[in-house]
């Protein structure tokens, strides 16, 4: 074995069971790992970014033929306003930019969301109810689903007569359904530790138990 692969997978190791060990309680190890993962995970992300949005987006662009593409600067200039927030003096600034970056967003991106995700769902609410058949079935309980949990976020009258039972529905499906995003939290997560556990045993167990026997 390799020296770098052998030092990777010890690394990678202490790293796994640092993590681990909050289960007993917080310490300084714990502590330790978590920062060299939030910092790693944080440079590796600008890296990412700068090199595969800000260089060939804006720099590359513009150092090749600035005439056309005059406009890109304007975008790397509000981007380093949102950092003068840091600057006391010039924090107004960042405050400027960040207006800029959110008028954008709701001016431009409302739209998309709107045909991209609202229509879709509110056109996929308006199922047929034709004939009796399982599809017919489904189709009344997603119609029923969705119009019992917006009654019940309809705050402008009060959840008396009717309104009542139909909003106590709706609090049904809600807690269906986050039950069944908690259920696939968890089961992601247990994925994950099965993935660990798996590196431990195969990946850094057996090969030392091997190295240590003299049989790999």
């Amino acid at each position: 074995m390799a020296l770098s692969s052998f030092a990777g997978i010890w690394l990678a190791a202490f790293l796994t069971l640092a993590i681990y060990s909050f289960l007993y309680k917080d310490n300084p190890v714990y502590r330790l790992a978590e920062s060299i993962f939030v910092g790693v995970s944080l440079g590796y992300e600008i890296g990412l970014v700068f090199y595969r949005t800000i260089w060939p987006n804006l720099v590359e662009r513009l150092l090749a033929d600035p005439g056309p593409n005059w406009y890109l600067a304007i975008g790397g200039i509000l981007g380093i306003m949102l950092y003068c927030r840091y600057i006391p003096k010039v924090s107004f600034l960042g405050r400027w930019a960040l207006a800029v970056y959110i008028g954008y967003f709701v001016g431009v991106e409302l739209m998309q969301r709107l045909h991209g995700d609202v229509l879709p769902q509110v056109r996929d609410t308006m199922l047929p109810l034709s004939s009796l058949s399982s599809v017919t079935f489904e189709n009344l309980l997603i119609i029923v689903g969705v119009l019992s949990v917006l009654i019940y976020f309809y705050f402008s009258k009060p959840h008396t007569g009717i309104l009542k039972p139909v909003s106590r529905i709706g609090v049904y499906f809600i807690m269906i359904c986050f039950g069944a995003s908690f259920g696939y939290t968890i089961m992601a997560r247990i994925s994950l530790l099965i993935g660990r556990l798996t590196f431990l045993v195969e990946g850094w167990v057996k090969p030392m138990i091997a190295l240590i026997s003299g049989s790999g």
